[in-house]
């Protein structure tokens, strides 16, 4: 199992999808997940530190999480099949809930708890990038840097 660091949120074109990148905090593999516009959005609000008025679904299970007097204390993406990643949110306890991936990291983020992928998960979607394609990363750094949570608004077709 190896612990994971949150990249950030890719636009996937042309289908205008939104890729979840993790990578490996002490390995040099990369973890792209496909996720809905709502989570995307939910992490880019996190990373970018903006609070909303009310809270938004992720920040109410953190309220619930503490309220109910539980520590998350960390998320594993357990598994993939058929193109489906699957993740267990680890509570106090060993307590665990099977959950998607996309909310389990946008729950991590707010509660600042761990990430980790099983191995068997980066040995099937795990990419490496060549050293050459390290300029496309930093580049893909910046890229996050000036995305908004307007980008992943719905637009009209």
């Amino acid at each position: 199992m190896s612990e994971m660091r949150v990249i950030g949120i890719r636009v996937e074109q042309p289908q205008n999808q939104p890729v979840l990148l993790l990578r490996e905090a002490s390995g040099e593999r990369y973890l792209p997940i496909w996720i809905g516009q709502a989570e995307a959005t939910a992490i880019v609000l996190e990373q970018e530190g903006v609070t909303p008025i009310r809270p938004l679904t992720h920040d109410l299970i953190k309220i619930l999480i503490t309220d109910l007097g539980h520590t998350l204390k960390e998320v594993r993406i357990v598994d993939l099949q058929e193109g489906t990643f699957y993740a267990d949110l680890v509570f106090d306890g060993d307590l665990r809930v099977s959950a998607r991936p996309s909310d389990s990291v946008a729950i991590a983020l707010r509660v600042g708890c761990p990430i980790y992928a099983e191995e068997p998960v980066l040995a099937e979607a795990g990419l490496v990038m060549p050293d050459e394609r390290e300029d496309e990363v930093e580049k893909f750094k910046e890229f996050l840097e000036s995305v908004s949570p307007d980008d992943f608004k719905a637009t009209d077709s």
